[in-house]
């Protein structure tokens, strides 16, 4: 019996590989939590795209609250940080704990999260915050590093493949502003 995996997923093309990787071995449910996505309509179009990528894998999908003030709330006083720093640890920490509370209240074993597919993100720093967080919720927390073995190329290529949405910054205020 596989165990049951709550995966944290923030876009379709993250989910991508990731999916691939874990469906064998795990019974996974996908749950986009992403209150940091700026503006609205960009967190609509990339709920949409997973929405999507979930039928089409045939993999279910939950979707929490789109609360972006309490987002907000939570990096109040680090908007200065320089991408990959504190104000990332933050969100980080604050969407993987949404993901470990709906994960305790609704019977799943583990969970993880497909945000170490990007190449520009710390998949040493996700790991410690998830399995901190995972302790506390007596949770495993599978600790990943999804952009190894190629993995962002092929999420990539699987994007090509759904003809999937591909956005061009991480998601917050912050990282859309230093795209710029």
């Amino acid at each position: 019996m596989k165990k049951r995996l709550l995966l944290h997923i923030c876009c379709a093309p993250d989910a991508t590989v990731s999916v691939e990787r874990l469906f064998p071995d795990y019974d996974i449910t996908c749950y986009f939590f992403n209150p940091n996505i700026h503006p609205e309509e960009e967190y609509h179009l990339r709920l949409s795209e997973t929405q999507r990528l979930a039928r089409d894998m045939s993999i279910p999908l939950v979707w929490g609250d789109y609360s972006s003030k309490l987002w907000m709330d939570t990096v109040r006083g680090l908007e200065d940080e320089p991408e990959g720093g504190k104000r990332c640890e933050a969100c980080f920490s604050f969407r993987l704990e949404g993901t470990a509370k709906y994960a305790a209240q609704h019977g799943f074993e583990a969970f993880s999260t497909v945000l170490t597919v990007s190449p520009h993100k710390n998949a040493d720093t996700i790991n410690k915050v998830g399995s901190e967080i995972g302790r506390r919720y007596g949770l495993e927390f599978l600790s990943l590093d999804l952009k190894k073995k190629d993995g962002f190329g092929r999420s990539v290529a699987l994007s090509k493949h759904y003809k999937l949405y591909r956005q061009n910054y991480c998601g917050c205020l912050f990282s859309k502003t230093d795209r710029k």
